[in-house]
């Protein structure tokens, strides 16, 4: 697990990443701040060996929550360059998540009328807009003018986000995308949006520079992203050269099967998508990260050895334990502290950034 590995020449000192979570610490316009630097800092020195940031959304019209991290303009390009020199000083790396939240977007942050790839009935009460396919020729220089930014800023490569319900995501999803044009229909027509955004920002950045996506594996919807379909939509990835999948699943409206699951308290409920990765791995020759509800060092260690994946990450323990890397590295393999309780967020909510809850709750009460 702590054996030197690399990504498309990206140089990792281990096998454990942070996934990228919403952390409620950036300025209303999307840039960094020195909170976030804060974090980002104590996430490297706590011995990460790669650290994909919160969610950036690539338009303002594609915001999804307050104080979310933006890289839709230039000026934004310094807060970037700053945070990647600080992840380096300490010896991890960074790739930045490039993200539109579509259906989901956030009208009263962004003053527009969300975008949907097609009319869906029940899914929202308020109305949305049919994207063109000019809109989406756009969206798809979107990516591929944020991925410029990233690299321009000395970071260190790329994810696509295509998981949990976010555009890309929709595309990929029978749920969101009924369309009847090139952009609908079969699983390569739904596919076409995210492939074209690949080739777009491989074309920008170059072949050297590591391109990621995190994608589902199932929406957990019915009539929605099938596992069949992801497998499918995986290779084409794989065949279309991206340099790594990281693996989810589910979205903001799948229930107790969304990507951020509770009561993860033994075992047997931790990485739960760890059946659908031994699938990916035997089909597509890509590096996979594992993601979703992984708490143990014992068992990643197994997962890695045994070829569910090749890299093992998590979000909520490491709000806990920033340093969770480098302890296990230690030797001290006591499984991470975080209860799953999801009580994390509602900071983020209220504006003070998130932290765990449990965790400062058992301080207070020790003073």
């Amino acid at each position: 697990m702590f054996e030197n590995t690399e990504i498309n020449k990206m140089q990792l000192r281990n096998r454990f990443v942070r996934s990228a979570t919403w952390e409620g610490m950036a300025a209303e316009d999307g840039e960094f701040t020195p909170k976030l630097m804060e974090l980002v800092t104590r996430l490297a020195e706590g011995g990460l060996g790669l650290i994909i940031t919160s969610h950036a959304y690539v338009r303002k019209d594609g915001q999804a929550g307050p104080w979310q991290l933006g890289i839709y303009k230039d000026e934004l390009i310094n807060g970037f360059k700053e945070m990647a020199h600080a992840v380096h000083k300490h010896g991890s790396r960074i790739v930045v998540q490039l993200a539109h939240a579509g259906f989901f977007a956030n009208a009263k942050l962004t003053g527009q009328m969300p975008m949907a790839l097609s009319q869906t009935e029940g899914l929202a009460k308020s109305p949305r807009r049919e994207m063109t396919a000019e809109d989406i020729r756009d969206i798809v220089e979107s990516f591929s003018q944020a991925a410029r930014r990233a690299k321009e800023a000395g970071t260190d490569g790329v994810q696509i986000h295509a998981a949990h319900g976010y555009l890309l995501s929709q595309s990929l999803s029978p749920v969101f995308n009924k369309r009847g044009d090139a952009y609908g229909g079969s699983v390569e027509n739904r596919a076409r949006f995210l492939l074209e955004v690949l080739h777009a920002v491989r074309a920008t950045v170059g072949a050297d520079f590591p391109v990621l996506v995190k994608m589902n594996s199932q929406d957990f919807l019915e009539d929605g992203l099938s596992l069949d379909d992801s497998l499918k939509i995986g290779t084409m990835l794989g065949e279309g050269g991206i340099d790594a999948i990281e693996l989810s699943g589910g979205t903001f409206v799948s229930g107790k099967f969304n990507p951020s699951r509770g009561g993860i308290k033994s075992e047997d409920k931790e990485a739960y998508f760890r059946e659908a990765a031994k699938l990916f791995k035997e089909r597509i020759n890509v590096p996979l990260i594992l993601v979703g509800g992984n708490r143990s060092f014992q068992l990643a260690e197994q997962l890695v050895n045994e070829g569910y994946a090749d890299y093992i990450s998590m979000s909520r323990p490491f709000i806990r334990e920033p340093d969770l890397a480098k302890r296990w590295e230690s030797g001290d393999l006591r499984k991470a502290k975080c209860l799953s309780d999801n009580l994390c967020f509602g900071p983020a909510m209220a504006g003070e950034g998130v932290y765990c809850v449990t965790e400062k709750k058992q301080k207070e009460k020790g003073k």
